[in-house]
């Protein structure tokens, strides 16, 4: 029997990951972190971030953190952190996916309706489908078009009613835990986090680390 009749999923570093390459190319290429030490950076910022927005006192955004750490040390580097945070905000530089990651989906398909829920700029719906995983999905809810971010109650219930599912019978799977965990949470859906950088590793939480993972996690709630 399926648990879930529905699964709902978020987009970045859940389903498309960034191009590193084009989102720092402000930076000189030695200021460049590598894969490693951007996991990294963004195990601290998430935990940083989590703290600040469970304390009702988030004085800024995600990536302005993220960056503001990742040019630590670097003089007079205002005008390039604002480009470095716009870029992060850009749907169209979430471009890397992952090899499999359209079969899990359409596997996953054939027991529970999939769809998407993003903070985003409106147009996810755009990188979607040039990554070629846009038609996987029934519906494709952005922050962008309709007008509140995670982790508002409303966004969850926007897209849950794209598809006529009811919270309950939902699940979301998203990377950051105030935002998409506790989120969907407070929206009457279960969660499960998809934590590639490993920022919860020693939470108590359902996580996994892949879509992979994923898959064989959903297997085993049935």
């Amino acid at each position: 029997m399926v648990k879930w009749r529905a699964i709902f999923f978020d987009v970045g570093n859940t389903l498309l990951f960034p191009n590193r390459n084009q989102m720092l190319a402000p930076l000189l290429v030695e200021r460049r972190p590598t894969l490693e030490q951007w996991h990294a950076l963004e195990r601290r910022t998430k935990l940083e971030f989590d703290e600040a927005m469970l304390s009702g006192k988030p004085n800024y955004g995600f990536w302005r953190r993220f960056h503001s750490h990742l040019l630590d040390g670097m003089e007079n580097h205002s005008e390039i952190h604002e480009v470095l945070v716009r870029n992060a905000q850009n749907s169209a530089l979430w471009d890397q996916i992952l090899p499999g990651t359209c079969d899990v989906l359409n596997r996953i398909a054939r027991t529970s309706r999939i769809a998407v829920i993003s903070n985003a700029d409106g147009k996810v719906d755009r990188t979607l489908s040039r990554c070629g995983i846009a038609g996987c999905f029934e519906s494709i809810t952005d922050s962008g078009v309709v007008g509140f971010e995670k982790p508002r109650a409303q966004i969850f219930h926007a897209a849950l009613a794209t598809i006529d599912a009811r919270p309950e019978e939902s699940l979301y799977v998203g990377d950051v835990y105030s935002v998409d965990y506790l989120g969907a949470r407070n929206a009457g859906m279960d969660a499960v986090l998809l934590d590639v950088a490993g920022a919860y590793r020693d939470r108590d939480l359902p996580r996994v680390e892949s879509l992979q993972q994923l898959e064989s996690w959903l297997q085993e709630q049935r």
